[in-house]
C-alpha cells in the first residue's frame, strides 16, 4: 500500500500484477460520503466506482434490490456526444452489457434475506482505447463494496482472456483483440468461477477449459489485494435487517401440501397442466388462510397471505430438486441428459431475404434475416473505438411468449443481453466483408417461452443466415445447461426449461459448430463452480449440439447458393484512394447524380473500396461504368470512344474519359491527308481514338489513324515521329484503307478510293 497525502485528502493505492501489467486501485480521495469509492487504473483507462446502501430496507418486497449502472462519457476518450443535446442520453446497448456482466458477477454474494437497497454506479474517467473497461468495472465495484459498510460475501475480479496466434493471453488489449480467435471474460471469488461470458472462432472444449482456469489464476493477484485493501482501511459492516422467515409458517405450508405438491408433479409432464393444478392448491391454501384470519381478532395472529404463497412456491421449488437430485427425473419427466423434442424450418415467411423457425419443447423462435447495403451498417457512438459494425442481432420477448399480457415497451436489459449473446454465438463464422459485403441484421422473435429462448435464438438464426444464402461455413446451435446442488449431491441438466432456471443453481449456455465453441454464458447463484463441473457442462453441451445441428441440417444441408429476389446485389470495385473526390463531386454532386440515374445505391469507404448495390442487376451495371469512367486511368495502347469537346487549327481534342482529354493531332485525326480539323470533325462529335502517348506533365497524345491502321502505340508514335511530329505533309503508309469504322473520316476514306499522302 502506497499512500499520498493531497489537498482532497489521504489517497491509498495498491498495486496488483495482472498478465504483464499492473493494475492500480486507489480510494481516499474522491466521492468520500458514498459507502465506498475507487478508482482503477490500467494503462490510461480509468474505471470510477462507488457503491452505497440504503439505511432502512424497503418494504414489501420479496428480493434483494440491487442496482448496477455503467455510465459511459464520451469525455473519458476526449469526444462531444454525437446526439441532438450534445450530451449523455440513455445507456448504448454496450453501457447496459457492461452493467449486465458486473451486475450477474455480483449479485450472488450478498446475503439472501437482505432487502436494503445497494446501487453501485461507474463510469469510465478516462478511456486510452486500448484497455477496455469492463473487467475493470468487475474489478472496482468488487473493491468499492468491499471496503465499504455493505454486507458482502466477496471480493471478486474480472479477467479478459484472449487467443492470439495459437498463445492464451491475460488481459490483451484491444488492438491485439482485433487479431484473437477468443473473447473470455471471467469473474470469480478466490475460490470458484461465478460468471463466464464469452465469444470464440469454434474453440474446442479442452481449450476453453485451459482459458478458464488461466483466468481463475491470473485474477487472483487482484482478490488478495482487494483484501488487503479491506483489511487496511474497510468499514465495518452495516447491520441491516434480514427479512423475516416464519418457520412456523414454512413448516404448516408444507404439511398441508407437499403431499399434493409430490402427487402433481410425480404424474404431470405438461407445464401447463402442472400449472394448473399447482394453482388450485395454491388457490385451497389462500382460501384456508382467508378463513383462518378472519376468525382472528389479534392482527398479529393472522397470516400475511404473501407469506403463505411464498411458503408454498418453496415447497415447489424444493420438491422439484429433491426428484433431480434423488431420483434422477425433472419435472416433465425427461432425464438429466435428455432433449426435449426439437423440429425446424426455412423458408417460412414470403419476400424477406430469409426465415429460420427453431423448436425445443414449448420453447419456438422464429428469425429473420436482412441483408443490407455497407451504408446501412450501425453506427456506435460508445467509447468503444470501433466506429460501425456490419451484424446485428435483436431479440424480442413479447408477452404473449409466456400466456401473458404486459405493456410494450421496448427492449429491456435482458432483451439487449440476450440478443449479445446470440449475435457473439454467430459472429465468428460469418464471412469476412471482402467476400460477403452486405450489412446484416437477424430479428429473433420469441413466439413461445419455456426455456433457453437465447439459445433457440442462436439455432433460428442460424437457418434464417442459411436460407438467406449467406455463406456461413458450418451451423452453430445452442444449448442451455443446468445445474442443482443439494447435500453435496450434483446434478447437471441439459436443455433446462422455465421451471428449471427458476429453481435451479446455475444457468450456463453453450453455442457452437461440431467443431467448437462459438459462445459460452453462465450465471449462477451459489458463490461459484468447481473445474470439474464446468468440464462435465461442456462435455454434456457438446453431446445435445451435435444433436440439435443434425436437426438444423436436415432442414437444410448448406446455405443456399442464390440470395433472395428482394435482396440487393453488391458489385466490390476498387479505385486510386485519390479518386474517391471525382466520384463523389463537389457538395456530393456527382454520386448523387449517379444514383439519381441508375436507380443503385453505392457506398465508398476510405480505402478506396466502392460497393455499389441495387435489386437491379442493371441498374447496378451501369452504375458501375459511371465509376469506372470517373476513375480509370488512361492506358497506353487502350483504345476508347471519346467527344470532341475543342477544335484548333493543329488539332481537336477529345473527352476519351470523364474529365479526361487529348489531343489528336490532325496528321492522325485520318488514314488520309486532312485538309482541316472542321472537314473531319464537329464539336460534339464520337470517334475511336488510341491513347499512344502521355507525356510527364500527364498530357494525352491520341490517335484516331492508329485505330483505322490497326497499328499498336509504338507503331503510331513510330510513325508519327517519321512524320515530322504531325507534319501534314508526311508519307503516310499501310496499305489501301475503306470505311474506316463507319465514321465520318471511315465514310471519306471510301469516297476517295483510298489515296495515300
Amino acid at each position: 500500500m502506497e499512500t499520498l497525502t493531497t489537498p482532497m485528502g489521504t489517497n491509498y493505492r495498491f498495486t496488483a500484477r495482472v498478465g504483464d501489467r499492473d493494475i492500480i486501485i486507489e480510494t481516499g480521495r474522491l466521492a468520500e460520503q458514498a459507502g465506498g469509492a475507487v478508482t482503477v487504473t490500467d494503462g490510461e483507462t480509468v474505471v470510477f466506482a462507488t457503491a452505497t446502501m440504503s439505511k432502512k430496507a424497503r418494504a414489501g418486497i420479496d428480493f434483494f434490490p440491487l442496482s448496477v449502472d455503467f455510465e459511459e462519457k464520451m469525455y473519458a476518450a476526449g469526444r462531444i456526444p454525437g446526439s441532438f443535446f450534445r450530451r449523455e442520453g440513455r445507456p448504448s446497448e454496450q453501457a447496459i452489457l457492461t452493467s449486465r456482466v458486473i451486475d450477474r458477477t455480483l449479485r450472488p454474494l450478498f446475503p439472501d434475506d437482505m432487502r436494503n437497497e445497494v446501487q453501485i454506479i461507474l463510469s469510465a474517467f478516462s478511456h486510452d482505447q486500448e484497455h477496455q473497461v469492463d473487467m475493470l468495472g468487475i474489478i472496482a465495484a468488487s473493491a468499492a463494496l468491499h471496503i465499504s459498510n455493505i454486507p458482502w460475501n466477496g471480493p471478486v475480479a474480472g479477467t479478459r482472456v484472449g487467443q492470439i496466434d495459437g498463445e492464451l493471453v491475460v488481459n490483451p488489449t484491444i488492438s491485439q483483440m482485433a487479431n484473437s480467435t477468443l473473447d473470455l471474460r471471467v469473474a470469480g471469488t478466490a475460490n470458484a468461477i461465478n460468471m463466464v461470458e464469452c465469444g470464440a472462432a469454434e474453440v474446442d472444449e479442452e481449450m476453453m477449459l485451459k482459458a478458464l482456469k488461466l483466468a481463475h489464476q491470473s485474477m487472483q493477484p487482484v482478490i488478495a489485494i482487494v483484501n488487503e485493501m479491506q483489511a487496511a482501511i474497510g468499514k465495518p459492516k452495516a447491520a441491516y435487517v434480514a427479512a423475516a422467515s416464519n418457520q412456523a409458517l414454512s413448516a404448516e405450508v408444507s404439511e398441508r401440501t407437499l403431499e399434493k405438491v409430490r402427487k402433481i408433479i410425480a404424474e404431470t409432464t405438461d407445464k401447463q397442466g402442472r400449472n394448473e393444478a399447482l394453482d388450485a392448491v395454491r388457490d385451497e391454501l389462500v382460501g384456508f388462510f382467508t378463513e383462518r384470519n378472519e376468525g382472528l381478532t389479534d392482527p398479529e395472529e393472522q397470516i400475511e397471505l404473501g407469506d403463505a404463497t411464498d411458503a408454498f412456491s418453496e415447497v415447489i421449488a424444493k420438491e422439484v430438486r429433491r426428484r433431480i437430485v434423488e431420483d434422477g427425473v425433472r419435472p416433465d419427466g425427461r432425464g438429466l441428459t435428455d432433449i426435449r423434442p426439437l423440429a425446424a424450418e426455412v423458408g417460412v415467411i414470403p419476400r424477406v431475404h430469409g426465415s429460420g423457425l427453431f423448436k425445443r419443447g414449448q420453447t419456438q423462435v422464429l428469425t429473420i434475416a436482412t441483408l443490407g447495403t455497407p451504408g446501412d451498417a450501425q453506427e456506435i457512438d460508445t467509447l468503444n473505438p470501433e466506429p460501425s459494425k456490419r451484424y446485428m442481432h435483436h431479440y424480442n420477448f413479447p408477452p404473449y411468449s409466456t400466456g401473458e399480457t404486459s405493456p410494450l415497451r421496448g427492449p429491456k436489459r435482458r432483451e439487449i443481453g440476450h440478443g449479445a449473446l446470440a449475435e457473439a454465438a454467430l459472429r465468428w463464422i460469418l464471412p469476412p466483408e471482402d467476400v460477403f459485403p452486405y450489412t446484416i441484421r437477424l430479428v429473433s422473435e420469441v413466439l413461445s417461452s419455456n426455456g433457453s429462448t437465447s439459445m433457440a435464438s442462436v439455432c433460428g438464426s442460424t437457418l434464417a443466415l442459411m436460407h438467406a444464402g449467406v455463406p456461413i461455413p458450418r451451423p452453430v446451435a445452442g444449448i442451455a445447461m443446468g445445474l442443482i446442488e443439494e447435500a453435496g449431491h450434483i446434478a447437471i441438466l441439459t436443455d433446462i426449461q422455465g421451471l428449471e432456471d427458476h429453481i435451479g443453481d446455475m444457468d450456463f449456455k453453450v453455442a457452437g459448430t461440431e467443431k467448437g465453441i462459438t459462445a459460452l454464458q453462465m450465471d449462477i447463484k451459489i458463490t461459484g463452480v468447481s473445474d470439474d463441473i464446468m468440464a462435465r457442462a461442456l462435455a454434456q453441451a457438446r453431446e445435445a449440439r451435435m444433436k440439435i445441428l443434425s436437426v438444423i441440417t436436415s432442414a437444410i444441408a448448406q446455405p443456399n447458393k442464390d440470395l433472395s429476389d428482394f435482396a440487393p446485389r453488391i458489385t466490390t470495385i476498387k479505385i486510386d484512394v485519390a479518386k474517391i473526390g471525382a466520384i463523389i463531386g463537389p457538395g456530393g454532386k456527382t454520386i448523387r447524380g449517379i444514383q439519381e440515374r441508375t436507380g443503385a445505391k453505392i457506398d465508398i469507404e476510405e480505402d478506396g473500396t466502392v460497393f455499389v448495390s441495387s435489386v437491379n442487376g442493371t441498374a447496378a451495371a451501369a452504375a458501375v461504368d459511371e465509376i469506372r469512367g470517373l476513375t480509370e486511368e488512361a492506358e497506353i495502347g487502350k483504345i476508347y470512344t471519346g467527344r470532341v469537346t475543342r477544335i484548333e487549327p493543329y488539332g481537336a481534342f477529345v473527352e476519351f474519359l470523364p474529365g479526361k482529354d487529348g489531343l489528336v493531332h490532325i496528321s492522325q485525326l485520318a488514314d488520309y491527308r486532312v485538309e482541316s480539323v472542321e472537314s473531319e470533325v464537329s464539336m460534339g462529335d464520337e470517334i475511336m481514338v488510341m491513347v499512344t502517348d502521355i507525356d510527364d506533365g500527364g498530357k494525352v497524345r491520341l490517335s484516331r489513324q492508329a485505330v483505322l491502321e490497326g497499328w499498336t502505340a509504338e507503331e503510331a508514335r513510330s510513325r508519327d515521329r517519321r512524320g515530322g511530329g504531325g507534319d501534314r505533309g508526311g508519307n503516310r503508309g499501310g496499305g489501301d484503307r475503306r470505311g474506316g469504322g463507319g465514321d465520318r473520316g471511315g465514310d471519306r476514306g471510301g469516297d476517295r478510293g483510298g489515296r495515300r499522302y
